[in-house]
């Protein structure tokens, strides 16, 4: 894979794919934020309770992936999940906004290490870890 250097119309190109995405669209995920190699995705999560009356785990990582998925193709290189991995660790109260910041960890020439945190206001709901494969330049 050739070196290649991320220009504003690869990252304005991942936004404006990450904020089409018919799933992102259904559950309401916006990005908010893109600076210094770091993304940030905003999501309602009215409606999104489970049956104790909190956010469902499963919306609060498909947050934390999509903001994954976003940050890892900033750059134009054309990432895919192979691995993804997360913590839980403080319920956030229903129909409260969630946040999710995500940056890059690590990369090497075939593979990248993301850290995503989740927030609700200023309570740290999840943490979220995804590796990343690249399958080549997006054209």
């Amino acid at each position: 894979m050739e070196n290649r250097r991320p220009d504003p119309e690869s990252r304005t190109e991942a936004v404006r794919k990450g904020d089409s995405c018919g799933f992102a669209r259904l559950l309401g995920m916006e990005v908010t934020r893109v600076a210094d190699g770091c993304v940030r995705v905003a999501m309602q999560a009215e409606g999104m309770e489970n049956a104790y009356g909190t956010v469902h785990g499963g919306a609060i990582f498909a947050l934390a992936d999509h903001a994954f998925g976003i940050a890892a193709n900033l750059d134009g290189v054309g990432q895919v999940a192979i691995s993804a991995h997360v913590h839980y660790l403080s319920p956030p109260v229903a129909g409260m906004p969630l946040e999710a910041v995500a940056k890059r960890v690590s990369e090497t020439e075939k593979t990248s290490v993301y850290a995503v945190d989740v927030y609700t206001g200023d309570r740290h709901v999840a943490s979220f870890e995804g590796i990343g494969f690249k399958i080549g330049f997006v054209e």
